[in-house]
């Protein structure tokens, strides 16, 4: 009876304490299995693990909706204090974002159109969703202190930037008013998405010159800031490249390698502010560890993509570097959450 009051008790602890940061891993795996697929044209062999992933990156997805469905269900309240909070409600953006990397996944590994045009849509829709209602929350509220400025603020653009990633690849399956709706979504949220990226990176930098440095808890959020420039770059150029209406299009590839290039200077504050961590203070393990993976591969697949379209081969040799790291970096993020998992650290 005592074994199965404490399993109870854990059940429910799993639903409270659930965090929306999880969705966070269906997309650090996400862009790993794609950029394996990418860069299985220099190692082969590599090409099934891509294939491997998008199938556990599909599990786990809906694995990790059963406890974020029955959290809203069953405890209300402390899932509305999360998406009311400065910091974490950024976090639910991971969802919708993560149905956006499985819709480049079955674009580019799984070549399985109608299940991408499912995610890319539903994905879409809770991006913009979440992309309003979050600022939203922060515009009306007197809650919002300086402390709680942090690059995690850079989820909800970025959603809104990876919509045009398959979005523009998926645009000829659409036909009459679904495809205008389709072209102007994508549009709608790179545009969006970069701009808001824009205002919110001064705020970042302005916090990080004048005030505290971040909590070592959110130390690894520094990569994020790869996020937006790695998707703003490839979704520019799928646009690019889709839009039959666009005549002059090497101005827009030129900016991409310009974008590109800003990634190059954060990616080194990135290593140099985590070896900081590190040695001086404190790397602690939290959910935040996959800030690590999806901003860094989504750089990765900037590099490869510049690299193509304007046949620069050294980014492409950069991008490949840059992949054998986030392979090493979600490698340790995977087996640590693995191991706090089954701790149960994650959910007290």
């Amino acid at each position: 009876m005592k074994s199965a009051h404490r399993m109870k008790v854990c059940k429910c602890d799993i639903l409270k304490n659930f965090s929306p940061a999880w969705f966070a891993s269906v997309m650090g795996t996400g862009i790993v299995a794609v950029t394996t697929k990418i860069y299985s044209a220099y190692i082969p062999y590599i090409r099934p693990l891509s294939s491997v992933l998008l199938f556990a990156n599909t599990v786990l997805f809906f694995i990790l909706l059963i406890p974020w469905l029955l959290r809203w269900i069953y405890f209300p309240d402390h899932a509305l204090a999360d998406l009311k909070h400065p910091i974490t409600s950024n976090f639910y953006a991971t969802l919708p974002v993560g149905m956006l990397v499985l819709s480049v996944d079955y674009v580019i590994i799984g070549s399985n159109q109608a299940l991408a045009k499912v995610f890319w849509l539903a994905g879409s829709v809770l991006t913009f969703f979440f992309g309003v209602l979050t600022p939203y929350i922060m515009f009306k509220g007197e809650h919002v202190k300086i402390d709680h400025i942090n690059p995690a603020w850079f989820i909800p653009p970025v959603g809104l930037i990876v919509i045009p990633i398959s979005g523009s690849m998926l645009l000829n399956d659409f036909h009459g008013i679904m495809y205008e709706f389709a072209l102007l979504l994508n549009y709608i949220g790179w545009g969006a998405g970069f701009f808001i990226y824009l205002s919110l990176l001064s705020l970042c930098i302005y916090r990080f010159i004048l005030h505290t440095p971040l909590p070592n808890i959110l130390a690894p959020t520094v990569w994020i800031n790869l996020g937006p420039i790695g998707a703003g770059t490839v979704a520019l150029i799928n646009l690019v490249k889709y839009s039959g209406f666009i005549q002059i299009k090497e101005p827009l590839f030129v900016f991409s390698l310009i974008f590109w290039g800003f990634g190059i200077w954060w990616v080194i504050i990135a290593i140099l502010l985590t070896i900081h961590y590190i040695r001086k203070l404190s790397l602690p393990y939290a959910l935040s560890w996959w800030a690590f993976t999806f901003p860094l591969g989504a750089y990765v697949s900037a590099s490869h993509a510049v690299s193509t379209i304007l046949n620069i081969h050294v980014i492409d040799y950069i991008g490949f570097s840059l992949y054998i790291l986030l392979l090493f970096l979600w490698a340790i993020t995977s087996a640590t959450t693995l191991r706090h998992l089954i701790n149960g650290d994650l959910f007290v």
